[in-house]
This record gives C-alpha cells, structure tokens and sequence, in this order.
C-alpha cells in the first residue's frame, strides 16, 4: 500500500519518516550484518542502525501520545517537538559505533529542524540544510574519519542536493541517488571492502534510511539497488561506520568495544576525546547540551569507563569483548561458531545492581533505566546473546509485555523456542529465577517459574512526581506512594513508614519471604527498620534485602 505523500516535513513527516525507515532496517537487517567486513568482526551494524532507529520512533511515538492525550497546547507536537523527540530517541538509544553516527546524522538534521520552534514545517530549502548539517556534524563527531564509509555516503547525499531544485520530495530523491552512486563506489576506497567483494554496510543502511525520506515526500518506496554490490552471509564484522584509521579486521585490534551515555559539559567532553582518542580507536562521540553518547573500541576498558567518570556522570555502560561475540561469527576470522547452551534465562531488570544479581544467578540481563524501557529489537539482541535453543523471557514489568511479545515473537522466527513468563515486577523475577532448573524439561520449567512467580506478590515506594487521583485518595507532589499489585494503596510521608504499612498490608493475606529491593537514595536503615517488623510481628517469615542501584523505585517489595 502506498504511503500517503507528505508535502512539506513538519511533525507528521518527522513520525511518517521514522516509522518506514524503522520498517526499512528491519527489511534489511539482516542482509546489512552479513556484508560486515571493517573493522572489527562482530557483524551487527544492521541491528545495531535497527535498535537506534526504534529508539527514535519510540520518543517520536511518546510525544504525539503526550500531546493527543492533552499535554500540548495545540494538540499535536511542533516540528521542533518531534525533530528533537527523533534525535534525544536516536542518542539514548544509539547502539554500536554504526548506530552512533546514525544518531548524530538525526541530530545534525534535527538542529536545523528545530532552530525555528515556532515554525510548523520547513520546506525543501530546509531539509538541503538539515541533510548539509547532518553530513558535517556527523564527520566533525569522528575522531579519525576514513572514506569509503558511511560518512562519505553522508556526505555524497548532501553534495547531491546542494543544486537540487523543487520540494522535499525532489531533494528526498535527489540526496537518495546520491547516496547510492557512493554507496557503489565504497569498495573502490577501502580495501577491506574490496576483498570481500561488499559494499559499506552502515552506508547500506543509511541508503535505506533515505529511501524511506523519499517514500514519505513521495507516497513512493524506490527500490533500493546498489550496483556491483554483493551480500556474502558468513562474512561479519561491523563495517557500518567503524572509521579508524587502521584496518581493525587484523589480528591486534582493540579487545573491547566500550559505550556510553556521558552526562558532562562540553569542556569536560573535549578533554575526554582526546584521552579516548590516545587509548584506542573508532573513536565516535555525539551529542550535546549536557548528554553525549560515547563509543571507542580498546585494549583497556576500565580506562575508557574511568575517563568518563572524570568527565562526568557515565551510565548505561555497555562493554563487548570482541573475541567473546559469536552471534553473527561463523566463518569469521577463521573461528568456528560456539555451540548453543540448551536453556537460557533473559530478564528485563530495572537496575545495575539486579542486573548483577541476576546475571550471577544465570541470567542475561537487559537494563532499564527510568524512564528507557528497551525496545523489543534489544530483547531480540538479547536472546540472541544468550546464544540457548531454549529462551525463558523474564520482562518484569506490566508495560513491557507486547514489547516482550513481539521480541519472543521474532526469535521464535529465528529457530529460538521462547517461553514469555509475565512478570509485572523484578521480585516476581527473583522467584521464578529461583526455582529455574535447566536441567529438567523445559515445559516443567517454564511451569514452575509461572508459578513461583504468580505466587509473589510485588509493591513499591515511590515519590509521587504530581497531584493526581489514586485509589487511596488525592495525593500530592512529593508525597511517598506505597504501591501494591500496581495500584496506590498508601499515601505516606515518610519512607520508613509507608513501607512498612506496605509490608503489614501484603502479609495480611499471608507469606513466606519478603523481598526487599532498595534504590540507590534509599538507606539501609529503612530495610532494617521492616525486617524488624516482620521479624517481630509475623513468625516464620524470612527476609532478604537486595541493593538495586538506580532503579526507578525507592523500594521494591515482593512477598511470596
């Protein structure tokens, strides 16, 4: 079915835009990881440029929800709104150094996007502007730029649209052909591509991002050709956008792909890539106004994570051993794949210390900050990583449920059995997690942890962030929220408290352990002031207490 043409890029465009180049990466996931040659042999550019893009929908998507259900003036976002919703989505999101440099093209394009916030949409004047922006910015972030890489594909689109004349469709299209002649030509600059007989892969993606541009000024998908471009399955490194100065597909690259959200000013950042730029290479930071994302592959890692404590406030942190990665490796480097495990377990855990608790119990843990639930595509990366024929999926949390769906849907296409456990809470988490048994059969497992886990009851103390209606009366900002089950159930001043008439609350109906989850603000003498009250007021119930880190919740509570 043909897309309904946007005229001119406002809003709507914004959303149109995302939601087909999400689709179109999806198309082309897996044909872009396969073409992965430079520099580093862990073929993932393709979900890597899908994983970033479903971040930018995803805020896209949360800002016209905010503004349908009342919060804007207007009723629908600005172009400013959604510029800047798409490029925050892309940069908290950004995966890998391909999705990295994806998240500052989007960014480059949202500043020009959004300079003008009064303005309803912009013409195809505005989009050359944002695409000429989006090209430098995105050089400007690389520390050593090398050509024949997405950045020349960038760049190419950008030079093809500077004499193009007419509306965003013509320039759409006009920066779509670009791209392509130069995405044909990759292989003529960068040897490694050569020998492999491909095309760039990031380059490759960022051609199927501007098809999707053209298709949404044009109610029209061009069909994307490259040619003297091949595509050879088992031949995976991520060539997207990694742009060292060295060809890192050798023996003797860095060992470790280290990233990051920074939060940092600009002069801190500054002194950052120069002490990263010595340390390693594929050096690629984006950002600005106070958050960065930070990508570099390196021998030593806890040096790239301490630069950014001296910077800053780092979080997020994902480190990959590239020698560990096998998900996309045979016949890679000469290394044979590693068999599958028979049965793994994949939990959404909303904190680093949980995350650490269930990864010592077994566990693949996937990290949800406040506020950034993952997106299905990174619990598909996920099942993929715990590299198991069998996969029981954990999301812990009510709202992640179609999320988990959709991701348990998609490895079941892979040849993945998936079991969805429907955990609302990480307690109900805890449980199941605690009388999983691989060794027995796997419908005998999933049974037992469903049980384990409907069997705990889960509550929470939080702050409540604004005046609203509750079931337990109106309550205040600021004031302390005893949840259970989900709903309020008390409005408390006080943490000690109200976690306590929590407690008293769910064991009234009963209880054998009582789980207890602390935030990082929380302190401890709020878990010993319960455990002395369980301990004093209800015989034979035990109590365990966790440390969670940033967790959303200044407590979580589980009674089983």
């Amino acid at each position: 079915m043909a897309q309904v043409p946007q005229t001119f890029f406002d809003a709507l465009a914004v959303r149109t835009w995302c939601g087909l180049a999400l689709a179109a990466l999806g198309r082309a996931r897996e044909e872009i990881d396969a073409i992965n040659v430079y520099p580093v042999a862990d073929g993932d550019t393709g979900t890597n440029l899908y994983l970033t893009m479903e971040s930018a929908v995803t805020a896209v998507e949360a800002v016209f929800a905010g503004h349908e259900a009342g919060d804007g003036a207007t009723g629908k976002p600005t172009l400013a709104d959604a510029a800047r919703a798409m490029a925050h989505g892309a940069l908290i999101g950004a995966r890998g150094n391909s999705g990295t440099i994806l998240a500052q093209l989007l960014r480059g394009m949202a500043q020009v996007l959004a300079d003008d916030g009064e303005a309803a949409h912009t013409d195809g004047q505005g989009l050359r502007l944002a695409l000429r922006h989006a090209a430098d910015s995105a050089r400007d972030a690389v520390a050593h730029p090398v050509e024949g890489t997405v950045l020349t594909v960038a760049s190419a689109a950008a030079d093809a649209v500077t004499g193009a004349e007419g509306d965003c469709g013509a320039v759409a299209r006009a920066a779509y052909e670009g791209a392509g002649k130069a995405l044909a030509a990759t292989p003529g600059q960068l040897a490694v591509l050569a020998r492999a007989g491909v095309v760039d892969a990031g380059g490759r993606g960022l051609v199927a991002v501007l098809a999707a541009l053209v298709e949404t000024f044009t109610g029209e998908a061009p069909k994307v050709v490259v040619a003297g471009a091949s595509a050879r399955v088992g031949v995976g490194v991520d060539a997207a956008t990694d742009v060292c100065t060295d060809d890192r597909s050798e023996p003797g690259g860095p060992a470790f792909e280290v990233i990051y959200l920074l939060e940092a000013d600009d002069a801190a950042v500054a002194r950052l890539r120069t002490r990263l730029d010595a340390l390693g290479d594929s050096l690629v930071v984006v950002g600005g106004d106070g958050l960065w994302n930070v990508h570099v592959h390196v021998h030593d890692a806890g040096a790239a994570v301490e630069a950014g404590v001296e910077a800053g406030r780092p979080y997020r942190i994902r480190i990959t051993h590239f020698g560990a990665e096998d998900a996309h490796m045979t016949g890679a480097a000469g290394r044979p794949p590693r068999e599958r495990a028979q049965r793994a377990v994949v939990a959404v855990v909303p904190g680093e210390g949980l995350a650490a608790l269930y990864t010592e119990a077994g566990a693949t843990a996937v990290l949800a900050r406040p506020g950034e639930p993952p997106a299905s595509g990174e619990l598909v990366e996920a099942v993929r990583r715990a590299h198991a024929r069998e996969v029981v999926l954990l999301p812990n949390d009510a709202d992640l449920r179609h999320t988990a769906a959709a991701a348990a849907e998609q490895a079941r296409t892979e040849g993945v059995r998936v079991a969805l456990i429907p955990t609302r809470s990480a307690v109900q988490g805890i449980a199941a997690l605690a009388v999983h048994e691989p060794d027995r059969r796997f419908d005998e497992d999933v049974v037992s942890m469903t049980s384990a886990a409907g069997a705990t009851r889960y509550g929470e103390v939080v702050i409540a962030e604004r005046q609203s209606w509750t079931m337990a009366g109106i309550c205040q900002a600021g004031d302390v929220l005893g949840l259970i089950d989900g709903d309020v159930a008390v409005i408390g001043d006080d943490i000690t408290s109200t976690a306590v008439t929590v407690v008293d609350r769910m064991l009234a109906a009963g209880g054998e352990m009582v789980t207890l989850v602390l935030g990082d603000e929380v302190p401890t003498d709020v878990a010993d002031h319960v455990e002395t009250r369980v301990r004093e007021s209800y015989l034979a119930v035990d109590t365990v207490v966790y440390r969670g880190g940033r967790q959303g919740a200044l407590l979580l509570i589980g009674v089983e």
